[in-house]
């Protein structure tokens, strides 16, 4: 690991100011993908900012009817929370099919959706990633790719989003709110938040320089039945090769976005119209246009079967 300076933020305004100061900064919470990254030489921040002592560890009902989640709410407590449990299933459920117990007890909400990917040749850094890289190449187009994206991809990167939680927000259409490092916040809708790669595959989301997370907002529950599928090659601590985020009305009608497919959360909300006549018709619109490799064509017949296992349950 490579020397680096460290300091503790005091207020969310401060800490932007801070890192936008500081060139090669980064913020520092739980640090659980952060330190690994770290240890590997991937990420080699200068400056850590700690923004722990920000007080933003609060779930509050907004006037609208939602819930506002501070940044630096722990995955435990967020899934555990009788509010989400009771209104928003879905985000409980992909919380709690993520990592480890211990890795929920210390990973933040802002953390879970800054994590970055787990392409095993980001990873590698006796390979060329343009992630890790840019203008490196990307050892994945034509190398080992199983795990990896088949829609939303370019020539730059095929990797994808590791999370499940942020793909239950997409579907719940959550919005993150930040502060940028002259004081001015601003929300940016989930839909928004995560970039595919096209040629800049290193920059994972639209935050600007500086910016910090400071919660995400909730809007007014959706009612209906909540589900997180999610297929993966061992039942635990394992990252989805498909997820499925859904939630269905009595009618037939829902939501649905998809995880372990794309660079981002993955939902095409003019596919939905069709979940009333099943899995097959979502999917096909949902994953038109779509271009695996060889190795992960499986994926899109996966998504077909986990969303139809899902709307079984739903009628059932």
């Amino acid at each position: 690991m490579r020397p680096f300076t460290y300091s503790r933020a005091k207020s969310p305004a401060e800490a932007a100011a801070e890192a936008a100061s500081a060139p090669g900064a980064k913020f520092i919470a739980g640090g659980t993908n952060l330190l690994d990254l770290m240890k590997l030489e991937i990420e080699t921040p200068s400056h850590l900012i700690d923004v722990q002592d920000l007080k933003l560890d609060r779930i509050e009902p907004t006037a609208e009817g939602g819930l506002r989640i501070g940044a630096l709410v722990r995955n435990t407590d967020l899934a555990a929370d009788a509010r989400v449990r009771r209104d928003y299933g879905v985000l409980s459920r992909a919380l709690l099919a993520g990592a480890s117990g211990q890795l929920r007890n210390k990973a933040t909400t802002a953390g879970n959706l800054l994590q970055r990917t787990r392409c095993p040749y980001f990873y590698d850094t006796n390979q060329p990633c343009n992630k890790r890289q840019p203008g490196s190449g990307c050892s994945a187009i034509g190398g080992f790719s199983r795990q990896l994206a088949v829609i939303g991809s370019s020539k730059a990167c095929i990797a994808t989003h590791p999370g499940d939680m942020a793909i239950a927000m997409r579907v719940l259409d959550a919005t993150v709110e930040t502060v940028d490092p002259k004081g001015q916040t601003r929300a940016i809708p989930m839909a928004d938040f995560h970039r595919l790669p096209g040629e800049t595959p290193h920059i994972d989301t639209n935050l600007k320089a500086g910016e910090l997370i400071t919660a995400v907002t909730l809007p007014k529950p959706l009612g209906g039945k909540h589900f997180y599928h999610k297929e993966r090659d061992r039942a635990s601590y394992a990252f989805a090769l498909v997820s499925v985020a859904a939630v269905v009305q009595p009618d037939g009608r829902g939501r649905v976005a998809f995880g372990g497919v794309a660079h981002k959360p993955w939902r095409v909300e003019a596919a939905e119209a069709a979940m009333p006549q099943g899995a097959k018709a979502v999917t096909g619109a949902t994953f038109a246009g779509a271009a695996p490799t060889p190795e992960n064509a499986f994926k899109l017949t996966l998504a077909e079967r986990a969303l139809g296992a899902v709307l079984a349950q739903a009628r059932a």
